[in-house]
């Protein structure tokens, strides 16, 4: 079993940034495919970015190319998502994700996830 905890939410002006932290427990996610989603109020809840645990291949959704990074620190077992540029369709909540093994592909299911943890834009 895999616990996520999701940190690092909060409020933050248009054109800010924010990091969002995932800390695993109960085992290494060194391996594991890792996903950050987002669900916006009525919306349903899709990926944002993912990464691989061969840490070669990403995935970003068009929209946060060039604004986001996915990253992890092995070490801490914790999975980062760096938001720079906020705007205010970025606000969301923000949910990690895990699943074991391989690369991302749209429709994969992932097995384990956290929280949730708001991020606000105000427009």
């Amino acid at each position: 079993q895999v616990q996520l905890v999701e940190s690092g939410g909060g409020v933050v002006l248009a054109g800010g940034s924010l990091r969002l932290s995932c800390t695993a427990s109960g085992r290494s996610i060194s391996t594991y495919l890792m996903g950050w989603f987002r669900q916006a109020p009525g919306k349903q809840r899709d990926i944002v970015a993912a990464r691989a645990g061969n840490d070669i291949h990403t995935y970003y959704v068009e929209s946060v190319k060039g604004r986001f990074t996915i990253s992890r620190d092995n070490a801490k077992n914790t999975v980062y998502l760096q938001m720079d540029n906020l705007k205010p369709e970025d606000t969301a909540v923000y949910y990690c994700a895990a699943e074991e093994g391989g690369i991302y592909s749209r429709g994969r299911v992932f097995k384990y996830w956290g929280q949730g943890t708001q991020v606000t834009v105000p427009s």
